[in-house]
């Protein structure tokens, strides 16, 4: 990714901003959106960007830099009014995917406390450390560490806490108590209903790994086309689907959808893609064969197919460079990870390497 150091930033419209420190000064980066897209996906450790300083490689985790020099820094500031703050989320290591608590995660683990429970917590005191009870057993989540224990398995999984992409929630208090009431929302608002002859419309939610996951049939019952014909038809209405065993709920209104049976949440977005854009169609999505040949991915049913197009690869990896995605083949399950272009059979665990050209 290529950013330029500038301390002349137009910073209007943007509640946060990421600088790097050359030694003498703090500088604002330019084109930093790339950076905060990322740095919002709970499963990016980092990111690599390229300065006229050289490469240098952001890790998240400990806001450190790697780099040529030794002397250089990094940060990231927010600038929010006084009844505003950052949306954030707070999630754990479930298995193979980083789950945010209070929704269902890979195993079905649910804990019972929310992002916003622990963010109170986390806010009194950032150095302390939280216990609460889910089920049958006892956690301790440690702030210090970023680390969270069962007390009865001593089972410990990684934590992060990572704010939601261009979501601010705004504090107001309320007329009948001294309690404050919190609402999202977003300072970037959808666009109105309407698309140009040169775009289509894809409808998203946000899947684990904080990846923003097509509506596709067959998995769910309606697909991108869908939703934007009853969207089209009332854009501040809902829409009732199916997905899997499950019942659900879209909102366009808040932009969200819900699962009737467990209650969980999760956004959902409305993007145009411009067809007449070379952005998606200049990338080639390939893997190596077992004979060594570099075969390209295809989309459809039958020998050498599977269920994601060369675009839909491609869009997912804009989203979120370091993240993962799932597709089938005739027999098979994949995973896609983009940070180690690799691909890896789920059934016979055999990984082969992936390329984008």
């Amino acid at each position: 990714m290529a950013v330029v150091v500038n301390p002349g930033l137009d910073r209007s419209g943007k509640q946060y901003e990421w600088q790097l420190f050359d030694g003498r000064t703090w500088l604002p980066i330019i084109n930093d959106h790339l950076i905060e897209s990322n740095y919002c996906q709970p499963g990016a450790k980092g990111i690599t960007i390229v300065t006229r300083l050289g490469s240098l490689y952001i890790n998240f985790d400990g806001m450190t830099i790697s780099g040529p020099f030794q002397c250089l820094a990094v940060r990231r500031l927010s600038s929010l009014s006084h009844n505003q703050r950052e949306n954030v989320g707070w999630y754990f290591r479930d298995k193979n995917y980083w789950s945010e608590y209070g929704i269902q995660g890979s195993s079905n683990h649910m804990p019972s406390i929310s992002s916003q429970d622990i963010e109170q917590q986390y806010n009194s005191n950032p150095t302390g450390s939280f216990r609460f009870t889910t089920g049958k057993y006892t956690y301790v989540l440690n702030f210090s560490a970023m680390m969270q224990t069962n007390l009865s398995t001593q089972k410990q999984r990684k934590v992060r806490r990572r704010p939601k992409f261009n979501s601010v929630v705004h504090v107001y208090n309320s007329l009948n108590t001294s309690e404050p009431s919190t609402s999202t929302i977003n300072p970037f608002p959808l666009a109105p209903p309407s698309v140009s002859s040169s775009t289509t419309v894809a409808w998203q939610f946000m899947g684990d790994e904080g990846m923003w996951t097509d509506y596709q049939k067959p998995g769910s019952s309606l697909d991108s086309m869908d939703i934007e014909r009853e969207y089209l038809r009332n854009p501040h209405g809902q829409l009732a689907f199916t997905a899997g065993r499950y019942s659900y709920s879209l909102y366009f209104n808040g932009m969200y959808q819900i699962n009737l049976t467990y209650k969980t949440k999760r956004a959902v977005q409305r993007i145009s893609v411009d067809q007449s854009s070379s952005t998606l169609c200049q990338a080639c999505w390939q893997y190596k064969d077992m004979d060594g040949s570099w075969k390209d991915f295809v989309k459809g049913t039958g020998k050498g197919k599977c269920s994601v197009s060369i675009q839909e690869i491609e869009m997912q990896y804009q989203q979120n460079s370091a993240g993962v995605i799932y597709y089938n083949s005739e027999q098979f399950r994949y995973m896609l990870a983009f940070s180690e272009m690799t691909q890896t059979n789920l059934s016979t665990g055999k990984r082969r390497p992936v390329r984008r050209v």
